[in-house]
């Protein structure tokens, strides 16, 4: 029986704390990928805003490391916190830097799930409800299910920032099962190189 092709997951988060909850969920996440599934962790923090100037065929060194390990995952995982009933600056702008030049970008049919934690009741539900709509115009295809939105984060990671609650700990599991399952679906397999056959007479 064929074995699945490993799966490589980039995944980033949308705050610049260095104890944030979305870090620590992302580092989690890196603890429950199943089998076949690794999820490598991008620093959006050296990423400068912005700027239409420098986006050029020299862009900043940070900008095309981001690019590059875009194009290199076979899929992508946000955690975002909620900021103002919205998705963080720092995220946006990763984003607007992702998705450019627009003819040619990482972004385009590549899978992606979304997770996010907070400290309060709503766990980032508008966030990531925003950040679904500003991942639909660069093409990515966003996983519609499992949701894992992380309410209340204060009690379910300890003071090492460990997750330690169990019904969360399965939830993020699950999500990382259904990124996998997704990835597979979504992606066609590249077409093998067309073969010229020689017919003699």
């Amino acid at each position: 029986m064929t074995q699945p092709t490993p799966l490589k997951v980039l995944g980033v988060a949308g705050s610049l704390r260095r104890a944030s909850y979305n870090r620590a969920l992302l580092a989690a996440a890196q603890k429950l990928c199943p089998d076949g599934v690794t999820l490598d962790v991008f620093d959006l923090a050296p990423l400068p805003l912005y700027d239409q100037d420098l986006d050029t065929d020299a862009a900043p060194h940070a900008v095309q490391a981001f690019r590059d390990a875009l194009w290199a995952a076979d899929a992508m995982l946000i955690a975002t916190p909620e900021y103002n009933h919205g998705i963080p600056g720092v995220l946006k702008n990763a984003l607007d830097w992702a998705s450019r030049p627009p003819q040619h970008q990482p972004l385009k049919g590549l899978p992606v799930a979304i997770m996010g934690a907070t400290p309060s009741m709503w766990g980032t539900a508008r966030a990531q409800a925003q950040l679904r709509q500003v991942l639909v115009f660069p093409s990515a295809v966003v996983m519609p299910q499992p949701e894992v939105l992380v309410a209340n984060a204060t009690g379910k990671f300890d003071a090492e920032g460990r997750l330690v609650d169990d019904a969360t700990r399965s939830f993020v599991h699950g999500l990382m099962v259904a990124l996998a399952a997704w990835t597979h679906q979504v992606v066609q397999p590249k077409a093998p190189a067309a073969q010229t056959t020689v017919t003699t007479t």
